[in-house]
């Protein structure tokens, strides 16, 4: 039997490298004790801001087995979008990296789907869900405990040898495997970059983001105005922010991603900081197809820019 799972998580391993997956790692389904009063304090101070999408489903998030019935297993798998590319006019409003292809919920679902099948196919009959930050599950404490990495001071989940610019998603299935090792090592050490280096001061004590003054959440979360404080503190970011990440010592270990749905779309790096004040709605809609930036919708987007511009 224990040979069996053994042989079970080597296959979900290498499947899942197959399809793209920079890497995979398997941990046992059951409460997150740890994370419980850490997420509860956090909203208590409201620093989800509008994101009350947070406030919901608070026991599912701390235990996948109240998400799949009979859930033994979260596998954990991370999917690299790190590119050196970056855009040509050094004036133009910035949009992060994530964001120049595809939107990755697409790209990874169907990759998960994929993998859910192959398990289907060569192990048996299992019954599971798969998740990509759009249901109530906490990527990075399962990623941890997959052994995937630790969670730094800028709260993002970093790996030693490939750094931080990757999505985490997520398979919680109901069968027994063989689980990995938790990663319990912090490689953070005394460096404070990320904190230092954040201009709305989001970072507000190591290992504690402000949801509410962070600049992606100001860019895509936020629906009403952005509050005039943070005026000419965004660093000319327009959709999202990579700073904490550019900075981090760790991302020098970051590779090139070779995902075809995270080539930047047509046109997108090359235009300038007029082409960007200047869009219309059809532009928009041109260049953002099947693209992550929607969920700013072109009026945020418009608002951001006006912003930056302010």
């Amino acid at each position: 039997m224990q040979h069996n799972l053994q042989a079970y998580r080597i296959l979900i391993k290498k499947e899942a490298k197959n399809l793209g997956f920079l890497f995979c790692g398997i941990a046992k389904a059951g409460f997150l004790e740890e994370e419980a009063p850490r997420l509860e304090n956090w909203l208590k101070q409201g620093m989800q801001g509008e994101m009350h999408y947070m406030e919901n489903y608070f026991d599912k998030r701390l235990d996948p087995r109240l998400l799949v019935d009979g859930a033994k297993s979260v596998i954990s798998l991370g999917l690299n979008y790190y590119t050196d590319q970056v855009q040509t006019d050094p004036s133009a409003p910035k949009i992060s990296k994530y964001a120049y292809g595809d939107d990755y919920h697409h790209v990874i679902k169907h990759k998960l789907k994929r993998l859910l099948d192959i398990i289907n196919e060569k192990i048996g009959a299992v019954n599971g869900r798969a998740f990509v930050d759009s249901a109530p599950v906490l990527d990075k404490a399962w990623a941890k405990r997959a052994g995937l990495g630790w969670v730094g001071k800028n709260t993002n989940l970093i790996n030693t040898k490939n750094g931080s610019f990757f999505f985490l998603a997520e398979l919680i299935v109901d069968l027994e495997l063989e689980y990995d090792i938790p990663s319990t090592a912090d490689h953070c050490g005394t460096c404070t970059r990320c904190i230092d280096a954040c201009p709305t001061e989001a970072i507000v004590a190591p290992y504690v983001v402000d949801g509410s003054k962070c600049i992606s959440y100001l860019t895509i979360e936020l629906k009403e105005n952005i509050p005039t404080e943070f005026q000419g503190k965004m660093d000319n970011w327009m959709f999202g922010c990579d700073i904490c990440q550019d900075v981090c010592p760790w991302n020098r270990f970051s590779v090139i991603n070779h995902e075809q749905a995270f080539q930047p779309k047509n046109g997108l790096l090359e235009m300038s900081k007029r082409d960007w004040e200047e869009i219309t709605e059809d532009v928009f809609q041109k260049v953002f197809k099947d693209s992550p930036v929607k969920r700013t919708k072109f009026s945020g987007l418009k608002r951001n820019i006006q912003f930056l511009g302010g």
